[in-house]
């Protein structure tokens, strides 16, 4: 009877076993093209546009696939994480990867809404009714609340009616500004929606 060394034993097992493993996953490549499937994709054809995630600074890239329609609309498809970025390498947030919800939503509203006061309901208003309308409350509650001289007789000029609270999509020169124009109304209540 032939002697076998513990060696050729595990040499003959090793390969064995990679045979079979590669066999049976598939690796055969006349099994893997007998067995190839076509999938018609969403996305066949469709051109791919690069943007930027809105939610948050961080910059992560996102990829938008978009489809011309017959009647000459354009048509969102998908939206998901560019894989080729350094900054999020294809992976989204649970915020991020809403992104399309954000886009196409049926519950999105696409223009300003007003309820004046004692109203029942929403309407649609234009952008400069909106503007002009923050603008004469920020100036009515600055007039109301803005404080000279604090108690001991010292001169603060502060602004105690008014908070502002930035958005953490904002950039680095975007914080900047806004922090110096609400310094400038007297605003000492600042706050980042990053810290909330």
């Amino acid at each position: 009877m032939p002697t076998v060394t513990r060696r050729e034993f595990l040499k003959v097992g090793v390969a064995g076993a990679g045979a079979v493993a590669a066999t049976g996953l598939g690796f055969d490549i006349a099994v893997a093209e007998s067995t190839r499937v076509k999938q018609n994709l969403r996305i066949a054809g469709a051109k791919e546009l690069h943007s930027i995630c809105p939610y948050c600074a961080v910059g992560c890239s996102l990829v938008a696939y978009t489809r011309q329609k017959s009647n000459g609309t354009t048509e969102l498809l998908q939206i998901e994480g560019d894989p080729d970025s350094p900054v999020n390498e294809g992976r989204l947030c649970p915020k991020g990867a809403t992104a399309m919800q954000l886009a196409i939503s049926p519950r999105r509203v696409e223009s300003p809404q007003y309820r004046a006061s004692g109203a029942t309901g929403w309407k649609s208003v234009s952008w400069d009714f909106v503007l002009d309308k923050i603008a004469n409350n920020v100036k009515a509650s600055r007039d109301a609340s803005f404080i000279t001289t604090d108690g001991n007789g010292s001169t603060v000029n502060r602004c105690e009616g008014i908070a502002f609270a930035g958005g953490a999509a904002f950039s680095s020169e975007e914080g900047y500004f806004a922090t110096k124009l609400m310094r400038g109304l007297g605003l000492v209540h600042l706050e980042q929606q990053a810290r909330v």
